[in-house]
């Protein structure tokens, strides 16, 4: 019996019905052996496990395979791939991309050693495209390291390279829009928390404040969901992930959304919002130092941004809402806010 392990549900989700046929031991050994190009007189396709390790109900998921594959030659390997399925879409345009960077680049071959993983190809059935799993570590885990200013170098180098491919997207990302989403989800937060609610108002006219007075934007190809998370250290070797939100942007969000995250990290994880400069200032020296020292300021705004939006996403997770009020006030202290705080009714 191969264990299917689906902790939400997935195969239910009635937005993305081709999950129930992805989730099915027998129809995934099938689609996995004709996607490898093993057929009967090649060889043999077993699937050892299927795993939902991410489901956002009625938007997209993701559904790991382990899998083994015996060759008539004796040849075995095993391997893990990821099927990624967003609601009303088939696929081909994650793969596509994916695609265009390795031969952009960033395939193992590249003497930089900055990567992305190999796409393997379409499941049109299934509306899924799959990727070969890297084995490595998030550099989430590796930044607090002795040598985590080194890391911070090579991820600022991983971020120019991404830049300066210029491959296209239809898809276009301003500071508007992104003051949209801060916006849309500070609300939420002062719907929660109605004693914030003068302090939340007073952040986002800051915050208004900010992008108003930040450079002139340079328009590139940015991943914009760029943090730690994202980039998997596989020996010598970078690994950027999950292209989901490919598009035409400013280039410093990528680089200003990383270090947001970084000082929230610092904060939650070490209890000190400066624990891990170093590695931030590591990796915006080095990024400015492969463009042009008139970003700094741009990638500065950003990472105030991200800092803010920092302050929803805490109240999304039951183990962050401790850091919110934490994070609320580092934010004020970041924009010089002064603090007014309606007293409890």
């Amino acid at each position: 019996m191969i264990p299917v392990t689906d902790p939400t549900g997935a195969a239910h989700d009635e937005a993305m019905p081709s999950l129930a046929l992805a989730l099915d031991a027998e129809r995934a050994r099938r689609a996995m052996a004709r996607l490898l190009g093993v057929g009967r007189a090649e060889g043999e396709v077993r699937v050892l496990a299927i795993r939902v390790t991410r489901h956002k109900p009625g938007r997209r998921c993701l559904v790991e395979y382990d899998l083994e594959v015996e060759r008539r030659s004796g040849e075995r390997e095993t391997l893990t791939l990821i099927g990624k399925v967003r609601a009303r879409r088939y696929g081909m345009a994650g793969y596509r991309l994916l695609r265009a960077f390795r031969e952009a680049g960033f395939a193992e071959d590249s003497p930089d050693g900055i990567c992305v993983p190999e796409p393997v190809g379409t499941v049109s059935s299934f509306r899924m495209w799959l990727q070969r799993k890297v084995a490595g570590s998030p550099a989430t885990d590796l930044l607090a390291r002795p040598d985590g200013p080194v890391l911070a170098r090579r991820i600022a180098e991983a971020a120019h390279k991404v830049h300066a491919a210029r491959l296209p997207s239809e898809r276009r990302h301003t500071i508007d829009d992104e003051l949209r989403i801060l916006r849309r989800s500070l609300e939420i937060v002062t719907a929660s928390q109605p004693r914030w609610a003068s302090r939340i108002a007073a952040l986002l006219e800051a915050c208004d404040a900010l992008a108003a007075a930040a450079p002139e934007p340079e328009l590139r190809g940015i991943h914009r969901d760029f943090y730690a998370d994202q980039i998997i250290v596989a020996g010598s070797r970078l690994y950027l992930i999950d292209f989901d939100l490919y598009c035409r942007g400013d280039a410093v969000l990528d680089i200003g959304n990383f270090l947001g995250h970084v000082t929230e990290q610092s904060l939650r994880t070490l209890g000190d919002p400066g624990a891990l400069g170093s590695r931030e200032r590591a990796l915006e020296d080095r990024y400015v130092q492969l463009t042009s020292e008139r970003l700094r300021p741009g990638i500065r705004c950003y990472a105030a941004l991200t800092l803010v939006r920092h302050v929803y996403l805490s109240t999304l997770f039951p183990e962050r809402r401790a850091f919110t009020a934490s994070l609320l006030e580092l934010c004020e202290e970041r924009l010089g806010v002064l603090v007014h705080e309606t007293p409890s009714l």
